[in-house]
């Protein structure tokens, strides 16, 4: 299984990284959505790269020319609420392709915050038989909510080919997840951090994305999570 991490080169992605971790950019919640956005279209273009392509004749108006494009189908599934500007990033380039969503969040299970638990609720996603399944989360920490994610979409289908794709990702995270994809998949990453902490949040990462994009949750939620 092929693991690519874009932090091992030089590139624009650098910048955005830079910023979606500065505490005091992450106070522009445009900004922090903007740019997980961009690396969502850099990465959508950079995997577009690996694809299948066969020719198709286009009429001009002054003839004709033979343009190689993408001949396999494509959905492009996100987990809720994190994954929505990620998401967007990636369907900007791949206009074309069937979309797929999962709830899919992780509860704290103690009152210490070590301990999490997964719970998934919501799904909705075409048929992903035979086609290539694009899974995009910007957070790969723990790897639980993304392997629920998994399971609830390969009942839709046995895909072509999974591409699992994230900003910032956890080494303990990545292990989880290779459990959960069938062979010939691939990982793709912006970042792969050192760990995580004790609260399972990725370090040096950038904190909770969900929030820094939408705002913070329901405080009565993580009452919840506590009992």
């Amino acid at each position: 299984m092929e693991v690519i991490d874009f932090s091992k080169t030089n590139s624009i992605l650098n910048q955005y990284m830079s910023e979606l971790r500065d505490k005091n950019y992450q106070k522009n919640r445009l900004l922090f959505r903007h740019n997980i956005k961009r690396i969502g279209e850099i990465m959508a273009y950079e995997l577009s790269k690996t694809l299948e392509y066969k020719p198709k004749t286009i009429t001009t108006p002054l003839g004709t020319i033979d343009i190689p494009l993408p001949k396999e189908d494509m959905v492009i599934a996100t987990v809720l609420r994190a994954g929505l500007p990620f998401h967007e990033g990636f369907l900007n380039v791949f206009d074309k392709a069937d979309n797929g969503f999962v709830s899919a969040f992780r509860m704290y299970i103690n009152r210490e915050h070590t301990e999490v638990g997964i719970h998934t609720e919501y799904i909705a996603t075409q048929s992903v038989k035979n086609k290539t399944l694009v899974i995009v989360d910007p957070m790969l920490a723990t790897g639980g909510s993304l392997a629920a994610a998994i399971d609830s979409l390969l009942q839709a289908g046995k895909p072509k080919k999974i591409h699992l794709c994230c900003v910032i990702a956890a080494p303990e995270g990545i292990e989880v997840v290779k459990q959960a994809l069938p062979e010939g998949s691939t990982i793709w990453c912006a970042a792969i951090d050192q760990g995580m902490n004790e609260q399972k949040y990725i370090v040096p990462g950038f904190g909770d994305c969900g929030d820094l994009c939408y705002g913070e949750k329901l405080q009565s939620f993580r009452k919840k999570a506590d009992k």
